[in-house]
């Protein structure tokens, strides 16, 4: 009984406020999900940049001079901003393929949680209101984003168990459900090369996605097929950096609504994750049909 939110913004001048009524919106629902929760946020703020979201458990520790530690190896010229138990790492979009492998070759006790242009996740063990309160998500700016509160049911409470999950770049997907052909279907990747790093269900419907769009499907299309490939119940809503769509298995037995005004696209779980935003009173209300996919882009 998962809490899954999200915002798409049609409307610029609301991006400034992205961060803190997708807080609201994340903290309504924590009695979905009180073990962990995470979020993703699109902003694409600098051009031919792109960004690696890190994670640390022992960030006072890890993410000490690590600015100097990764250009001295690299010899690159980066930013490096951190947030908590996160940290999130600015370059120019040609050099993070040389940045990735040195993370994962050199600092094997930190986590990539992300990479893209756009995309920050950040995620974390305890109540929806504590991380949405540590990361100062209320602050953040973007054009779109999503959230998740989880009560653990497929795998261990983990800050690597929490959603979202991200298996590629500028993609994300948050889950309410559980499947049950992932065991089958993560070794079916693994053998196409598509590696998944937890247990959890939801990281193999990701890379399932991330797949199907690398090999040429737009978003719409991917998650189309995930009908009949994804055994299971579920409500998917996947990000991307253009923006999300969204997608409810054929028996729909999970809640979701969605609600669309001139100026933004948001989804819930439940209606009173949507009560707080702007004009609300007035926008086109519905709850998802099954097996139907609902995308929107920028």
């Amino acid at each position: 009984m998962c809490g899954i939110v999200g915002l798409f913004l049609k409307d610029k001048s609301l991006e400034p406020e992205l961060g803190s009524l997708l807080s609201d919106m994340l903290v309504t629902m924590s009695d979905r999900g009180p073990d962990s929760a995470g979020i993703a946020i699109y902003n694409n703020s600098k051009k031919q940049c792109s960004k690696i979201t890190i994670q640390s458990m022992n960030p006072v520790e890890d993410f000490k001079e690590i600015k100097a530690h990764l250009t001295q190896l690299s010899g690159i010229d980066l930013e490096v901003r951190i947030v908590d138990t996160h940290a999130i790492i600015t370059l120019a979009s040609n050099d993070k393929d040389k940045i990735k492998k040195i993370l994962k070759s050199s600092f094997t006790n930190l986590r990539i949680m992300s990479i893209g242009d756009s995309i920050e996740i950040y995620k974390e063990v305890g109540l929806p209101e504590e991380v949405a309160g540590r990361f100062e998500l209320s602050k953040m700016v973007g054009s779109h984003g999503v959230g998740h509160t989880r009560m653990a049911t497929e795998s261990a409470v983990t800050t690597l168990g929490a959603h979202p999950f991200s298996t590629g770049e500028d993609q994300c997907l948050v889950h309410n459900g559980s499947l049950s052909n992932h065991n089958s279907l993560r070794r079916k990747l693994a053998r196409l090369g598509v590696n998944c790093e937890t247990d959890n269900d939801t990281e193999v419907a990701a890379a399932y996605i991330t797949h199907k769009m690398n090999e040429g499907f737009n978003l719409g299309d991917a998650l189309n097929a995930g009908i009949s490939d994804l055994d299971g119940f579920y409500t998917f809503l996947v990000g991307t950096k253009n923006g999300f769509g969204v997608l409810r298995d054929p028996i729909a037995c999970k809640p979701a609504v969605l609600a669309e005004t001139e100026q933004y696209v948001a989804f819930g779980s439940e209606y009173r994750a949507l009560v707080n935003l702007p004009n609300i009173d007035h926008a086109k209300i519905w709850e998802p049909e099954p097996a139907t996919v609902y995308f929107w882009e920028h």
